[in-house]
Formats: structure tokens, sequence, C-alpha cells
């Protein structure tokens, strides 16, 4: 998001064309380099984090990434800029990943909205920081001459600021990262971490009070805990069956909690599964919610590429022939475009926290989904008609566009990501799910701007403007016709409602305390002893046979 307010600058500096129509293309190359070396690479990491864990993948993505905007930063030619950037995308692997990660925290249904709202908002607070940097420190000794001057490395390499301070912000990411970050791989998660161990004592260094406090509650805790068991295990039978041998009608082995029964066949049966064939996990479902996940990635960083382009382009004074022939963009500087895409990080921010949860409980994802990509290609028909505008009203008419697009892409992009995680159909395969998920939406992200910007270039050679903006208006269309077939899928979450539900109702009526109550009010005297255990109960004159009535 930080090279947005300043490549199509950048591209002027590298002097490969003097046609300023020709500068998007180039501006699509640079966008699309990161996009298809991720895609290339994309799988290859999600299966890596399955052998290794999340973790180390996640941090390695990260300092791939840094390693990436220093080359690009120090980048005095279009090759270089574009080595940079595929080398961020190779060394990054970290969408699918992160989504698998969500998706293993999650253990309630009701609690998806929420957490799947977490990786945007982090990306709109991306969203704020990138541009506004970018923004703001590019051309340092143009923009700042009394603390940058010429001569010096910022002069030879006027975008190298913005990168190195995303490269410090990185580096500072990475060891917060390798202290506390925890790994959530089910079979990684409970090997030792030292990165974690490090982190816990400089917290005990740094918080040596409340640390203290808390391992001496910890142990109290425990050994309050360890009580209540030898209590319980004391009290839980009647005095005449503590044994550790069972006998056939009479097992004296302590009654185990049917929900914890429950619960534990539900996931030692998963666990005990045979992963299922990768091939049998891409159902129907699954690939309509990754075809849309693809269609939805091409248009929307089609429309995050064309924005800073349309709003650099200088103001055109050729004749217009509506309603499809004109040309002409705002000619905005820098720093106006890296405010302008701060301000709709800031709204998409709040827009994540305030109006993605709740709208997705009332509707449900697959309505909330289906609603917004409907209703992009409207979207993408009217921006260009943002210039024809009279003066007063262009800006706020900018500003309406990306509030309709933020809003559209916060409500999209994580009920995708919702109606995905439950279609698959078991946890075994969601890695390589979202592996193949994110190289999809990799290619379209790496196909969208470069085809994005040929048309672009096109159509202000022939006087259209707007082409590449309709052209993504029919990429919609398609999008909103498949997502008619798309079906909300009950996933794992809505087997473990089910599954809570029954031990909740089964519970009461397993009671071993009540069991016992019931048995003493009754008459019933137990026998002391475990060699020699009764045939059976009495109650009153009926003798209980062997009719299934055995307690």
């Amino acid at each position: 998001m930080s090279i947005f307010p300043y490549i199509y600058y950048m591209i002027s500096s590298f002097k490969i064309t003097h046609d300023d129509r020709q500068i998007a293309i180039y501006a699509g190359m640079v966008t699309s380099a990161f996009a298809f070396a991720e895609f290339s690479t994309g799988v290859m990491w999600g299966r890596l984090s399955d052998r290794i864990g999340r973790k180390p993948v996640l941090l390695t993505g990260l300092a791939g990434t840094g390693l990436s905007m220093l080359v690009f930063g120090f980048a005095p030619n279009l090759p270089v800029a574009l080595l940079g950037r595929a080398l961020g995308g190779l060394l990054n692997g970290n969408i699918g990943v992160l989504q698998t990660t969500v998706a293993e925290m999650i253990t309630v249904k009701e609690h998806q909205p929420r957490a799947y709202a977490i990786m945007p908002f982090v990306w709109c607070l991306g969203s704020i920081l990138g541009p506004a940097l970018g923004g703001a420190l590019a051309e340092p000794v143009t923009s700042y001459p009394s603390l940058f001057r010429q001569g010096t490395i910022f002069d030879r390499y006027p975008y190298l600021l913005p990168n190195l301070v995303c490269a410090v912000i990185l580096a500072c990411g990475v060891a917060i990262g390798v202290l506390f970050l925890e790994e959530t791989h089910e079979e990684k998660k409970h090997r030792r971490d030292i990165g974690l161990e490090a982190g816990q004592w400089v917290l005990r260094k740094f918080c040596r009070h409340k640390a203290i406090g808390d391992v001496k509650f910890s142990k109290a805790g425990d050994a309050n805990l360890e009580e209540s068991r030898s209590l319980l295990a004391e009290d839980e039978q009647p005095p005449g069956y503590r044994t550790t041998e069972g006998s056939p009608r009479f097992p004296s082995s302590r009654a185990q909690s049917p929900k914890r029964k429950l619960a534990g066949s539900y996931t030692n049966g998963a666990a005990k599964r045979k992963p299922t064939a990768v091939g049998k996990a891409f159902t129907k479902q699954v690939v309509l919610n990754i075809v849309g996940y693809g269609i939805l990635a091409y248009h929307t960083i089609s429309f995050e590429q064309l924005m800073p382009v349309f709003l650099s382009t200088p103001i055109s004074h050729e004749s217009t022939s509506l309603p499809f022939k004109f040309t002409g963009g705002f000619a905005l500087s820098t720093k106006t475009i890296g405010f302008i895409l701060s301000l709709q990080g800031v709204y998409s921010m709040l827009a994540q926290l305030f109006l993605f949860p709740p709208v997705v409980r009332r509707f449900g994802a697959l309505s909330v989904f289906r609603f917004v990509v409907i209703s992009y290609p409207a979207l993408y028909f009217l921006v260009p008609y943002l210039i024809l505008l009279p003066e007063s009203l262009r800006m706020p008419g900018v500003y309406l566009s990306l509030t309709w697009k933020i809003t559209a892409h916060v409500l999209a992009y994580p009920s995708n990501a919702i109606l995905l995680t439950n279609a698959a159909p078991s946890m075994l395969v969601l890695g390589a799910i979202n592996g193949i998920a994110a190289s999809t939406a990799s290619l379209a992200r790496a196909f969208g701007p470069t085809v994005s910007g040929l048309i672009h270039s096109l159509g202000l050679e022939l006087g259209y403007c707007g082409l590449a903006w309709w052209a993504s208006a029919v990429v919609c269309i398609f999008g909103a016709v498949e997502s008619l077939w798309m079906e909300e899928v009950e996933g794992r979450l809505d087997n473990m409602s089910i599954i809570n539900e029954e031990a909740d109702m089964v519970e009461p009526l397993m009671d071993q305390v009540a069991i016992d109550v019931a048995i003493a009010a009754a008459g019933v005297t137990p026998l002391d002893g475990a060699d020699n255990p009764p045939e059976d109960y009495s109650f009153g004159n009926s003798p209980m046979e062997g009719d299934g009535n055995e307690v």
C-alpha cells in the first residue's frame, strides 16, 4: 500500500517513456510482480506451514517483505524495481497461513464474524500508515529540503526513505513475533519455543512484581485444583464401592462427564481419521468460493491500482463526446493521494470493527457477500464520470466512491473467508484449501493491475479514460452471477454446537451425585467391601433383573 501514492512518479523518474499514457502499463507491471511471485510460492508456503508450523512461515514472510522493500527503495531502474517486488512475493506466503491460523483459533461459530474481522482490521491499519508514509516521505529532498540536502543518498534514491521506514517497522514486527507469537498448529503448538521463553523472560524483567504474583497465584490455583480432585475422588462413590477393580455389573471406575465424553469422542475421531484426499477436499462449494475469491481479488486490486493513477493523471483539455468518450484525471500530488488513501484506511478500521460483525450476524455471510458483489458493477461504471462533475463536487465524489468501495471491501472479503472455511470438508485439508485460495487470489492480483493498466493506456490513447473501469465492471458481473450458485454449508463449528447442546441436555441426567442421592432416598444400603459386590439393588420388594436397568 505504501507504494501506491508515488508509483506513478517513480515510474516517470525511470525515464522509460515520455508518453504519460504508458506509465499506467509499467505501474501495473510493478504491482503485478509481487502477486505473480506470491502465486508461484503460495501453495508451497501453506504446505510448509503444515510441516513446520505457522509461526516460522509467518515470520519468514515478514522478513522477506522487509528485504524486498529495501531492494525496491534502492531501485535505480524498472528491472530492479520489478526484482524487489518479486522477491517480496516469493518470500511472503502469509495470506493463506494467516487464514488457517485464524480458523484454528475459533471454536464457536458465533465468534467467526469478530475473528475474521481481525486480519482485515490489521490490513486497514496498514492501509492508513502505508499510504501516509509513502506519500509523506517520498522525494524527501524536494519535500523537506532543510532536513534532506541534495547530493545525499536520499537525493540519489528519492523513494528510499518510505521503504526504509517500512523495513524498520517490519523488523520490529519480526522481533515481536519471535518473542510473543504462539503456534496454533495442533501438532506443533506443544513443542518447546525458545522465542516464547525469551519473551516471558523479558516480561518478567520488565513486569517483575506482576509476573511473580501471577506465578504464585497459578501455583496456588494448581494446589487447590489438586486438592479438589482428591476430595472428589474420595466422595464421588459410596464408601462400599471404592476400589480399583470394577465388578461386571457395578463398575467402580470413576464416571466420566458425558459432555467430555461426547466432545472427546468427536475430537478423537477427527484426530484418528485418515487425512481427506486433497482431490476430495475441493467440493463444488469450495471451488465456487475460491473462484469468487479470485474474481473479487482481481477487480479490487484493479481498483486500488487504477484509482491512484486516475488521481495522478493530468487534467485533460480535450473535447468530450458523451456518454463514453472523455479523458483526463485530477492531477493530485503524492501528498494529497496519500492523505486520501489514509482516510479510507481510517474508515476501513471503523467499518471492520463496528459494521461487519453485526451485519454478518444479522443477515449471514452468504447474503452479505452476494449483495456486495452484485453492487460492485455500478461502482466501477460510475467512477470515471467523477471528472465530469463540477469542480466543487469532484472531491466529494472521490470520497463517496472510496467510501462505497471500502464498505464493499470490508463486507466481502471476511464473508468469503467464512464461507470457504465452513465449506471445507475437514480441518485436516483447510491448510491446502486456503493455500490454493491464496494462490488463486495472487494470480488474480497479478493479472489485475497489468491487464487494467494495458486497458487504461489503450483507453487514454483512444480517448476513453473509463475503458479499464468498465472492463472491471464486466468482471464484476461474472462474479455476481457466480455468487448465485454459492450455498452456505454447515461446517465443523455447527457440529461442535450440536455436540455441546447434546452434552448439556445429557449431563443433568447422568450426574453421579444425583444418582447417589436417588439411591439413598430409595432406602438402598450399599454393602461394604469390593470383593463381593451385590448382585442387585432392591427397590422395595421388586428385584431388578438384567433388563437394562442396572446402575
